[in-house]
């Protein structure tokens, strides 16, 4: 049953993932080296217990490989847990690979309806937003050109712009802002202000501490795949930068 204002729920989160060492690629090398397909279960996180409230706009910090792009995976449910449960409450948006969803042989224009409608909007509201995405984007003529033809960058200032346009509770964020120039970055972060103020919730991965301090109302360290500190943004970045410097 969902608590009172509360839009992202993770109770006792589990996820191992098999790590794979010298693995076979072709029929041969199974054959020759039968013996190599050595693998080892990794347990990613462990335990997790999480609730982010409406309007809160939640950093996950932690080193490579402590479980913050994992765990935003399973909000999304592009994966799932192995154990415990993930709920949430509101519709959700997220960027946390460039150009997924896009279709590399359409235009910026046509991945637009495509990567839309897939967050739920009509062609009619996509119509009434179109431009708006598109200025967003400073792609200008671009936008007809297939996206196959992109830039990292370019790929990342459609996907934020489709993003931001579909009126969801809840965006969620991977390292994506630091592709692309300090002026798109920047525009983004005080789009994302905005978002704020009009009561969004949002969670991000970031290595951005000063990303966090001026932007976050709360933080969430994850190391080795557990919480281990849970709280107020310069309290958590203090001290976990004790620990990592």
């Amino acid at each position: 049953m969902q608590e009172k204002n509360v839009r992202i729920e993770v109770e006792h989160v589990y996820k191992d993932f098999n790590i794979y060492f010298d693995k076979a690629n072709s029929l041969k090398e199974k054959i020759l080296f039968w013996n190599r397909n050595k693998k080892e279960k990794r347990e990613v996180l462990k335990d997790i217990n999480l609730q982010i409230r409406d309007g809160e706009a939640v950093a996950l910090i932690g080193v490579n490989g402590s479980g913050k792009s994992t765990l935003l995976k399973l909000m999304t449910k592009i994966i799932y847990p192995d154990k415990g449960k993930i709920e949430t409450y509101g519709k959700l948006t997220s960027l946390l690979e460039l150009g997924a969803g896009f279709h590399p042989d359409f235009s910026g224009r046509e991945n637009i309806y495509f990567n839309a409608s897939i967050f739920g909007l009509t062609k009619k509201q996509i119509d009434e937003r179109l431009q708006d995405i598109i200025d967003f984007s400073e792609l200008g003529s671009y936008i007809d050109n297939p996206v196959r033809t992109y830039s990292s960058g370019m790929y990342m200032r459609l996907a934020f712009a489709v993003a931001i346009n579909v009126d969801a509770d809840i965006l969620l964020v991977d390292e994506i802002l630091a592709v692309g120039d300090q002026h798109f970055q920047d525009k983004c972060i005080n789009k994302m202000k905005e978002l704020k103020k009009e009561g969004k919730t949002m969670v991000f991965v970031t290595h951005s501490m000063n990303t966090v301090k001026e932007f976050c109302t709360r933080a969430v360290w994850l190391d080795k795949g557990i919480v281990r500190m849970d709280g107020e943004p310069n309290e958590v970045i203090e001290e976990y930068l004790k620990e990592t410097l």
